[in-house]
């Protein structure tokens, strides 16, 4: 399942993907989960984190966004990464069902937003928007 990245001059075939969250389990369930598809993957552990790998030049093909993180949260990660011109697939990954935190978590610049817990089906939902 090799893709392109979105954010070109890209020269693997293979899938990367960066995974945010604060949580040690969702982080080892979306290691897996990636894993299991053959994507490269790369874990942080809060937003602040997220921007500083970017800006050390690092890009990846996907970004899976916890909302709720300490030092900075998945909403302004995402603003941050967008306004540097990171056009990865964003796809926030959380908790929370309220529909003004899901619409704020949009506005700063997701691709996707799936409810936790992330499953197979559901990642393979945001993996197939970016292939198409």
């Amino acid at each position: 399942m090799a893709a392109q990245g979105r954010h070109g001059g890209k020269e693997s075939n293979k899938m990367t993907a960066l995974v945010v969250d604060d949580n040690t389990v969702n982080r080892m369930i979306h290691h897996r989960l990636l894993d299991n598809l053959g994507i490269e993957n790369v874990a942080v552990v809060n937003g602040k984190e997220a921007v500083d790998i970017h800006c050390s030049g690092k890009t990846f093909d996907l970004i899976l966004m916890d909302m709720d993180m300490p030092v900075m949260n998945g909403i302004e990660a995402t603003r941050q990464l967008r306004e540097m011109g990171i056009r990865s697939m964003i796809a926030g990954v959380s908790t929370r069902s309220m529909e003004r935190e899901i619409r704020e978590f949009i506005e700063a610049g997701l691709d996707d937003y799936q409810e936790k817990p992330l499953t197979m089906s559901k990642l393979i939902s945001i993996i197939h928007k970016i292939n198409g």
